[in-house]
């Protein structure tokens, strides 16, 4: 696969996955972590590195209205539901697999 066709298949697959979190409200962002060591929020982190890497900065709060699909204080007031002590417990033990924030190239 020549570099610009996998850029591409890269970007789509990108945009599904994000397209399918934004869906999934359901699916809060503890649980998440907790089962696969990265949630929306490093999403936004990570779109927010590549965005300065690349020479268009965004800010953090920008970052995430990208990959939540609206301004993050709107999601949280519409979606979050407080963490469980359960979940909260597991997120501290699963804290060493948890996604390392970094520019992929």
């Amino acid at each position: 696969m020549d570099e610009l066709t996998r850029l591409k298949v890269e970007s789509a697959a990108f945009r599904g996955l994000v397209q399918h979190l934004q869906k999934r409200t359901d699916a809060q962002n503890i649980d998440i972590m907790n089962t696969a060591g990265f949630c929306r929020n490093c999403l936004a982190k990570w779109y927010k590195a590549a965005s300065e890497h690349y020479g268009s900065p965004l800010n953090y709060e920008q970052a995430q209205e990208v990959i939540y699909g609206m301004p993050i204080k709107d999601w949280k007031a519409k979606h979050q539901k407080p963490a469980s002590p359960e979940q909260q417990k597991k997120f501290e033990e699963t804290t060493p697999l948890h996604a390392v924030i970094e520019v992929v190239k």
